[in-house]
């Protein structure tokens, strides 16, 4: 018997692998291309259903935007995104996208909507990571002399999680949360270092400060974000992009973070496989400390 309990379908999967992706690259939009873009990730059937004018008119923008905002996001018009949409859909419906929680939500409902924002943002970053940027990052730290990880607010414990998971592999990697000595340590640095920077707007003040301040020392820099096309990105030499499905503001951090964290498990698997013999040595290391599985 086939078992539907909390599954996604092959066809809703690719759905939101495909969202994913165009989530990603929408970080540098003018203000109309915005709207019909909003609209798209929000109601796919819509704007995949009907005319240029009907989406036009639902986002409040001209039907000129319409074309323009397709053709942002790396397709030759809305037809071509017409048709791959329904590529992305397959046969089955669309899903809905998250609700907003009011004030008599359930407990029940909270964890249930925590639960959808969780796998919404795993199955968009599947569409929207690049893994060839991904084996590019995996390499760079192989051959990384000391990685410094960054992130402020939530990013921070992205970034965290970066240096104990590399730390564990043998990757010399330190954390700074203080800024100011964030910087310094930065500005020291060399060709032969590697500053992984979190954000998930790519547009945080303090962790732009840091990622500019490793580019002008020659060190490489690993961004992981959500878009493409937004400072920190564009900043970067590999940008790690989880893209995302809009979410509603309680869920939207909790989403991408996951998303990240993701990323991290991902690059720090991939080094350990790389690179055994160093992982050896770092679990013979901690051999006398408590269990860190």
């Amino acid at each position: 018997m086939k078992d539907n309990c909390n599954g996604i379908s092959d066809s809703e999967g690719r759905l939101g692998q495909w969202l994913g992706g165009i989530q990603a690259r929408t970080g540098n939009l003018a203000a109309s291309e915005e709207k019909v873009i909003a609209l798209l990730l929000t109601d796919p059937l819509f704007v995949g259903t009907s005319t240029t004018a009907q989406v036009a008119a639902r986002a409040g923008v001209s039907a000129p935007s319409v074309i323009r905002a397709a053709r942002a996001i790396g397709f030759s018009g809305f037809t071509e995104l017409k048709i791959e949409i329904a590529r992305a859909r397959g046969t089955a419906e669309f899903f809905a996208p998250s609700e907003t929680l009011t004030a008599d939500a359930t407990t029940a409902t909270v964890l249930e909507t925590s639960i959808r924002a969780g796998t919404d943002a795993l199955t968009a970053l599947s569409g929207a990571v690049d893994i060839t940027a991904l084996d590019r990052a995996v390499a760079s730290i192989q051959g990384a002399r000391q990685v410094i990880a960054f992130g402020a607010g939530p990013s921070a414990t992205v970034a965290a999680d970066a240096v104990f998971r590399l730390r564990a592999l043998g990757v010399t990697t330190i954390s700074i949360p203080d800024y100011l000595s964030a910087m310094i340590a930065t500005r020291l640095l060399g060709p032969d270092d590697v500053v992984i920077a979190v954000s998930s707007t790519g547009r945080t003040p303090t962790t732009l400060a840091v990622a500019d301040a490793a580019a002008a020392a020659g060190a490489s820099l690993i961004a992981v974000t959500n878009q493409y096309c937004t400072p920190l990105a564009a900043l970067a030499d590999i940008a790690l992009v989880v893209g995302g499905a809009p979410l509603p503001a309680q869920m939207a951090a909790a989403g991408s973070r996951l998303a990240q964290l993701v990323v991290i498990d991902a690059l720090a698997a991939a080094l350990a496989l790389r690179d055994p013999e160093r992982s050896r040595r770092a679990e013979r290391a901690g051999i006398d400390l408590p269990d860190l599985a």
